[in-house]
Parts: structure tokens; C-alpha cells; sequence
């Protein structure tokens, strides 16, 4: 189906309208009317139809049939080219989360770990986002907020946490005092997987060297895991996240020292269960006694 365009603007809406979808890859040079497809009639297959071979006439007996011919075997299928990104085949997930470890080790300073990751091409993730969505608060902050992946609107502006999620937390961390400029707030992956589908784990291995990298230039007194996916990533514990919510877990830095990191709800997944507003309630409430330094 194909929609009119008269100019530059309109190709480029369109083409926002179909990523926005999780529509980014193209199957065929022109587009089809799969509509009209369907109310085609299927096209008539014609069989070849064999010559059957008369019997000899002194013959008696009930003519014979011939076997039926059997299908040739399909061909060996071929495998496929690996698919290239900016001009270079993309990296195995291991080989590509090696790599990612070991440039992330080589960064001294927040804005090197920032620059890596906008020339990094081991995660696909990079070529369908707009922007690459980073970080945003105050990285000399004592509490580190750390989410799953970017949405639309953080893929659109490049920071975490700026739609009706974003919302959300900001009134959560007023509530206990808090506000982006006493916290820094991240994800676990910093490019918007398309069509907000989940990130899947081997794209998730590829950015985890990353995010930890970034924890440890930050170097929070508290890390706060917003959802499962950054709880169980970060924590390594296996529990979903209302059984995990609410515990701190240990979490070792680089040079050996361990800060806590305190397991507690998405903002997103509240907005879809509000009733579970309360937990999230009892959870900063335990964030905030730890930042007081309330045993």
C-alpha cells in the first residue's frame, strides 16, 4: 500500500511513521498491495500429466500403474551473508561483547565512555535509533537510577527517562527529596530497540560492559535497578522483580569495593499497574533511609 508524498518532508515522515512501527527493513525493490493479494484468486496449478502406455492386447490382466514420481529433494539451503553495518560485517554477540569489555576498560572519563559509544558498531541496535541516549542528572550524584532501554520519546530527545515514564520518576524522586540534579539516571542498553520490543540477551551482553563501565566512573553510594531486566543483568539474581523488589543486593565495582543496589519497579510497569504504587512507595522510602544513613 503506498500513501502520496509530495516532497522531501513527507518521504522522511513516512519513512519516521514505518520505523516508529518496528517496520526498518526492506524485503522487496517496490511495495505490494498485500490487500488486493488477498482477494486474488490463488493461480491454477497445472500438473503434467503422464502418458499412460497401452496394455498389449493378448493381455488379461488388470492394466498396471505406473509409480508415482517422487519429489526431487530441495536444495541444500545456503547460508547467508552476514549482514554489514556501516561498511563492516557485524561481529558474533561474543566477539562483539569481548570487544565492547575491553574499549569500554580503555575509558577514563565519562564523556570518553560517551564518545565510544557513538563510533561503536558491535550492536545493531545502533543503526535503527535516532540518537544515541546516554545518561542524564548529575554524575557526582550519590544515587544512580539505571532502567532497561530508551522509548521513543528518549530515542527522539537522547536522554533516559523523558516520556510518561520519565514523568513518573521525577515525581517518585520528589517525593523523597530527589530530583535530576541529585541523581543520574541510565539504562542498560542506551539505543531504543525498534518498535520498543524488548532488547534481546545477546544485545543486552553486548552493552552490559558499558553501563558498568559508566556505574564505575560514577561511582554511586546507591545503584537503584528499575524493572527485572536491569536487576537481574546488574544483581545477577534470577527472581522476578516483585519477589526481588525491595532488597538491596551487593554490587562490586572494579577496584573490589562493593556499593548497594537497591532492586525496585519500572516506572513503566507502574503506569500499567498502578495498585503496585504502594511497593514502589516502600521501596524509596528504604532508598531514602539509606541515603540519610539511617542503619
Amino acid at each position: 500500500m503506498t500513501f502520496p508524498a509530495t516532497g522531501q518532508d513527507d518521504l522522511i515522515a513516512l519513512l519516521d511513521f514505518h520505523v516508529e512501527s518496528g517496520v526498518d527493513i526492506a524485503l522487496d525493490e517496490a511495495p505490494h498491495d498485500r490487500f488486493s493479494e488477498i482477494d486474488a484468486p490463488p493461480p491454477a496449478r497445472e500438473m503434467p500429466i503422464e502418458p499412460r502406455r497401452a496394455a498389449p492386447a493378448d493381455d488379461r490382466s488388470e492394466p498396471r500403474r505406473e509409480p508415482l514420481r517422487g519429489r526431487e529433494p530441495p536444495p541444500e539451503p545456503r547460508s547467508a551473508a552476514p549482514r554489514t553495518f556501516g561498511g563492516s560485517a557485524s561481529a558474533k554477540p561474543g566477539e562483539a561483547a569481548g570487544d565492547a569489555r575491553a574499549k569500554a576498560a580503555e575509558t577514563a572519563s565519562l564523556d570518553e565512555l560517551e564518545a565510544l559509544l557513538r563510533d561503536f558498531e558491535g550492536c545493531g541496535l545502533r543503526f535503527t535509533a535516532k540518537n544515541l541516549v546516554f545518561a542524564d542528572g548529575n554524575p557526582q550524584a550519590r544515587v544512580m537510577f539505571v532502567g532497561e532501554a530508551p522509548g521513543a520519546d528518549e530515542d527522539r530527545i537522547g536522554k533516559p527517562f523523558m516520556g510518561r515514564s520519565g514523568q513518573l520518576l521525577d515525581r517518585m524522586m520528589a517525593a523523597i527529596g530527589l530530583d535530576r540534579s541529585s541523581a543520574y539516571i541510565a539504562n542498560i542498553v542506551p539505543w531504543r530497540p525498534p518498535g520498543n520490543r524488548n532488547p534481546t540477551p545477546q544485545e543486552v551482553a553486548i552493552c552490559r560492559p558499558f553501563v558498568e563501565r559508566q556505574i564505575a566512573l560514577v561511582d554511586p553510594e546507591i545503584l537503584v535497578c528499575l524493572g527485572a531486566p536491569s536487576t537481574q543483568t546488574l544483581t545477577g539474581t534470577k527472581d522476578g522483580i516483585l519477589k526481588a523488589r525491595g532488597r538491596f543486593y551487593p554490587y562490586r565495582l572494579p577496584d573490589g569495593r562493593e556499593i548497594r543496589a537497591l532492586a525496585t519497579l519500572h516506572p513503566a510497569y507502574l503506569l500499567r499497574q498502578p495498585v503496585q504504587k504502594r511497593l514502589a512507595w516502600r521501596d524509596f522510602r528504604a532508598l531514602k533511609t539509606a541515603l540519610d544513613g539511617v542503619k
